[in-house]
């Protein structure tokens, strides 16, 4: 869990550097579901690679979270779950597994970013790490978000 402390000073950093930004602080949250997972996925994102990700809608309904949106803010942690980045949401779409985009799977950075290594890594991801009892399936809805690197610091 995140330290409160780390992430509102994090954020007050955000907003002092960034104009515009609102006083509410957005939600904090890691990529991945490992330590080293966390931190690779950041690194891809503080490099400028990875522009998008993809979750499991069923996870969401299970832990009953709101979907992201377009607009959106989020300050991502590193493995150790300190603040690291600020991105903001600029495209959702969701669409079945055996859908995604190689547009999309690029865009995530990992791997050698083709859409056969993206299916391999999620249906593999969501075997092991799924939160809801529906797990995997290949027609599974899967929410495909595009961000921008904000800040990071």
């Amino acid at each position: 869990m995140a330290d409160d402390h780390s992430v509102a000073e994090f954020w007050e950093r955000c907003r002092a550097n960034v104009s515009g930004l609102p006083i509410a602080l957005p939600e904090a949250w890691a990529f991945g579901a490992t330590v080293e997972h966390a931190d690779s996925l950041l690194r891809l994102v503080l490099d400028g690679i990875k522009t998008g990700t993809a979750s499991s809608v069923w996870d969401y309904e299970a832990t009953g979270g709101p979907l992201p949106e377009v607009g959106e803010l989020s300050i991502i942690l590193d493995g150790g779950q300190r603040p690291r980045a600020l991105i903001e949401t600029t495209r959702v779409e969701i669409v079945p597994f055996d859908q995604v985009s190689e547009e999309h799977a690029h865009a995530e950075g990992e791997d050698d970013r083709t859409l056969a290594s993206w299916r391999v890594i999620h249906e593999r991801y969501w075997r092991s790490h799924s939160e809801g009892p529906k797990g995997f399936e290949p027609q599974m809805p899967v929410l495909c978000e595009r961000f921008r690197l904000v800040y990071a610091g």
